[in-house]
This record gives C-alpha cells, structure tokens and sequence, in this order.
C-alpha cells in the first residue's frame, strides 16, 4: 500500500534531520492517512484518505 491520499495525492515527503550539533540524516515525514469508506460515484469504497481531506469536506463518508 503506498502511503498516499487518493483525494489530493499527498504523499511522502523527504528531507534532513538535524541535531543540535548541525549533523545531518535523512528522513521523511509521512501524511496522515486514514482508510475511510466514502462515497464514490454513488457507490461506497474504501480509500485511504488524509484527515486534511476528511476534514475540509473533501469526501462524502459512507456510513
């Protein structure tokens, strides 16, 4: 499962962590996905979802 949202396609994002001393290493930072039954096209399915979608109204939650 790729860690991305299948509403606005957010996905992983990479960059440097750096200490207090300036030393640096990779890492990535990860959106946070939830797997939501929402409505799509009339129909309900599963989809992995970031909670800024949820949020905003992006999706139709089926319940």
């Amino acid at each position: 499962m790729a860690r991305v949202c299948e509403v606005c396609s957010k996905g992983i994002v990479t960059g440097n962590q750096i200490s207090h001393s300036n030393r640096h290493n990779k890492r990535t930072w990860a959106p946070n996905l939830r797997r939501v039954r929402a409505i799509v096209n009339g129909t309900p399915k599963r989809m992995n979802v970031c909670t800024r979608c949820l949020r905003s109204g992006s999706v139709e939650r089926a319940i």
